[in-house]
């Protein structure tokens, strides 16, 4: 599809990364996007999706790119330390979280705040690559929720299919890059959490997660053309969940 223009400003260094890495992606892959219309065309907002393979924030950025909005994700603090990628991180406007720290708040707040300046924050709630045996999204984090319904901005559920061919997740590091892999990305309408009442405790973040959740398994079911299990893979337990069941 043709490129939309822009609509938000963004670094020098960001807008290089994007006019170089553009079209190695267009190269490597053929691109089915769907459901571009829910993406807001200005202002801020959360963008939710299920997560396959490590290459997931390049095709999700390309998919965002495509349709005008920069994204910003949450990045592992770690990433920082990591020569020249902390450059990138800190030069593109991505969000540093400091796992397991006194700081780990810090990257919830810096995230309600950059929607709150117009920005599309991209979180997969799962927190990791999906465990599930046929990578189904599993139970997914508050985080994605809690920000929606903090800045009362929309909450876009997406799916995408088709990245565990360029690098599957458990399976070696080397992307298979030849032939040209298809990718299939939908984004679905917004999670509607306007009955959920403040203030938000922790059975309300849940209702909204799975709302959530659901949207976005929704949204897979309809590009892979399968029905997805009835009850989520959880990681820590022996199977799938206990009571998870989808809605």
């Amino acid at each position: 599809m043709p490129r939309e223009p822009m609509r938000e400003e963004i670094t020098p260094l960001f807008r290089r990364i994007i006019g170089g890495l553009r079209p190695v992606m267009q190269g490597v892959t053929r691109q089915e996007w769907s459901g571009g219309e829910h993406l807001p065309r200005e202002g801020g907002f959360v963008l939710a999706a299920n997560h396959v393979s490590y290459t997931d924030p390049l095709t999700l950025g390309h998919f965002l790119v495509d349709h005008g909005r920069a994204p910003h994700y949450l990045a592992k603090s770690s990433l920082l330390d990591v020569p020249g990628l902390g450059h990138v991180i800190r030069g593109t406007g991505q969000i540093p979280v400091y796992r397991n720290t006194v700081r780990a708040v810090d990257a919830l707040t810096a995230a309600i705040q950059a929607v709150r300046e117009g920005a599309c924050v991209v979180v997969m709630p799962e927190g990791t690559l999906t465990r599930d045996p046929g990578l189904w999204p599993m139970a997914g984090k508050t985080g994605a929720a809690r920000i929606a319904l903090e800045t009362d901005c929309p909450l876009i559920p997406v799916a995408m299919w088709g990245t565990q061919d360029l690098l599957w997740p458990y399976r070696g590091k080397v992307p298979k890059l030849l032939p040209r892999k298809t990718i299939r990305i939908q984004a679905g309408p917004p999670v509607d959490l306007s009955d959920l009442a403040r203030p938000y405790d922790s059975a309300t973040l849940r209702t909204a997660t799975e709302r959530l959740m659901a949207a976005i398994t929704t949204q897979l079911e309809t590009i892979r053309g399968e029905r997805a299990p009835a009850e989520r893979f959880r990681p820590a337990g022996p199977g799938r969940a206990d009571g998870e069941a989808r809605s």
